[in-house]
This record gives structure tokens, sequence and C-alpha cells, in this order.
């Protein structure tokens, strides 16, 4: 069986996918092309492959039309809103992913994140390390409100993290029963009130590509003067233009960026010159442990596909 890996971050920090790999006997091809591949490129790579291993690729029917041994794509991550399932389904062909597999690496980096801009740490570095010994004043996040837009598994993490600090949260997530927010010392609340009382606003919700931001010009303008915003899920879910001119004007008092509208990003993106930003290149699940769970999970799953069983974490 023929496994096409396109995805650079497959076994990347740790040897145990590869093992994994090997224990199933499957041939591996790597694609010439670089990653992220748009839909053509993976339709001209695809080849002969019984299944795919995918990171950012499209994946859309132009693939599946491609693919006459295709069995199963697997998301070497958790969101597969570059995956056309519909299509998929379609073609026969099933999709997995690996949820759970990178919560906590997420996790951590959101709070970094959210520390290093309530602590003006980065400025501070820089400044330090240029011969410079000027004092940084920052905000604390005790008593502050920290707004989840999505609470599930990672939004989660965060909210556990959150209570160490001694931080107020407030989430919203319109599929989670009310029960379940609570257990996370968590006030369940509208999307409006979500973005409109946080300190810090951080999003956890998957992106939908050719939707309209979540967080566009009107939806910034009702953050709180002063708030920070941590983006650690999908670029396509802020406006960044429209973040870099709050930015500027002083309206929000900075913000944290894993992913963008575009990767990598553009030279001329507005956030790249916008004051008090921190841009990090799409790097929340790039752990040792979560790189391990995640190629483990997703090979598995091919391997029980292939072998016409029923996945673990089947998507569609």
């Amino acid at each position: 069986m023929e496994i096409l890996i396109t995805t650079p971050s497959f076994g990347q920090q740790s040897k145990e996918p590869w093992k994994a790999l090997e224990d199933q006997g499957f041939t591996v091809r790597r694609p010439v092309k670089a990653h992220p591949l748009s839909a053509d490129h993976l339709a001209e790579e695809i080849g002969n492959a019984d299944a795919v291993i995918v990171g950012l690729d499209a994946v859309e029917a132009s693939v599946f039309a491609a693919a006459p041994n295709l069995k199963v794509v697997a998301k070497h991550g958790v969101g597969v809103d570059n995956i056309d399932c519909t299509a998929a389904k379609a073609a026969g062909v099933r999709v997995v992913n690996a949820p759970g597999s990178n919560s906590g690496a997420v996790a951590d980096l959101t709070f970094g994140l959210m520390l290093a801009l309530a602590r003006q740490i980065i400025p501070a570095h820089l400044s330090t390390q240029a011969g410079g010994w000027e004092r940084f004043t920052g905000v604390e996040l005790t008593g502050r409100t920290l707004g989840l837009v999505g609470f599930g598994r990672i939004g989660q993490a965060v909210a556990r993290r959150a209570r160490a600090f001694d931080m107020k949260v407030r989430a919203y997530d319109p599929y989670l029963p009310a029960e379940v927010f609570p257990k996370f010392d968590s006030v369940q609340t509208s999307l409006e009130n979500c973005i409109a009382s946080a300190d810090f606003l951080s999003l956890h919700m998957p992106g939908t590509p050719g939707d309209a931001p979540l967080l566009d010009t009107a939806a910034l303008a009702t953050m709180k003067q002063g708030a920070f915003l941590i983006n650690a899920a999908r670029g396509g879910l802020v406006d960044e233009d429209a973040l870099a001119d709050r930015l500027r004007s002083g309206e929000l008092a900075g913000a944290a960026l894993d992913a963008f509208s575009v990767e990598p990003l553009q030279a001329h993106s507005a956030v790249r010159t916008a004051p008090n930003v921190i841009l990090t290149p799409h790097i929340g699940a790039f752990t040792d442990q979560a790189n391990a769970t995640m190629g483990v999970m997703v090979v598995e799953d091919v391997a029980r596909v292939l072998r016409n069983e029923e996945p673990i974490n089947s998507v569609a």
C-alpha cells in the first residue's frame, strides 16, 4: 500500500510515526512540490496512492478525480476546512483526523502569547538585547476577563490554564450543551458578549474557506479599549487589515497571531508593520509530544481504513 505524505511536519520531532508506518509495511512517497499544495498540484502528485496524509494542502474534488486508488485522506492535525469532505464522500474516500492530539500544545502557545503580550516580553527583550535598560510596564492576568470563542478541547485546555491565573473566563460555543461550561469554571455567553467583555480574547473556532471573517471591522470595534487579541486557530477568522487599523489607533493594546488568511504571511500584510503585535508561523501544534501523537493517530486510522475496518476518528 502506498501513502503520499505531503506535510513536512509528519514525524518531524518524533520517530514514533515513522515506526508506525514501518510496522504497517506501507510504502511512503513524498511530493516533489513544496507544501502546502494547491488542488492542481496535489492532483498531479496523487498518482496511485492508496492514502494521503495532508497538512494545509487543498484537497478538492479535482484531487479525488485524479486518484483512482485513493481510499483515505488523513489530516495531520484537527481542522479539516482544507478538505472537501462532501467531494470525498461522493468519491467513496474516507476522511480522518487526529482530534485532541495538539490541544495541549496549542493551549500552551496561546497562554505563552497572552503572557508575552501582557508583560511586553518581546519588546523588553529586544530593547535589552540592543543595549537599553528601559522598564516596560505590563498588565497582570489575575482578575482579567478571558473571552474564548470556541470551547472545544483547545478552548477548554486554555480555560484550565486560566484558572491557575485567577482569570474570569467567558466562553462562546454554539455546539456545546450548557452543562459543559461550569466544569471549567467558565460562564457561557453569546458571541457578542464574549467579544465585548474580554480583556483578552482568544479564538479557537474552525474556519471555512470563503466565509467572511468572524472578527470583521464591526466586531473588532466592539472590543474593549485596551484589550488584547490572540488567534492561534485559523487566519480567516480575523480581518487582518481592520486589526492593523485598531492596533495603530491604540484602541487595541496588542495582538498575537499564529495563523493568517494567506500563509506564509505575505510581505505586504498590514499586520507585519502594526504596533504591539506578535507574529508566529503557525506553530501551535509544533511540539514533540503533539507531533508523536498526531502522526501515530493518523497512521493507525489509515491502516484501519485500508484493512476495511472502521476508523476511530472519522470525519467523513
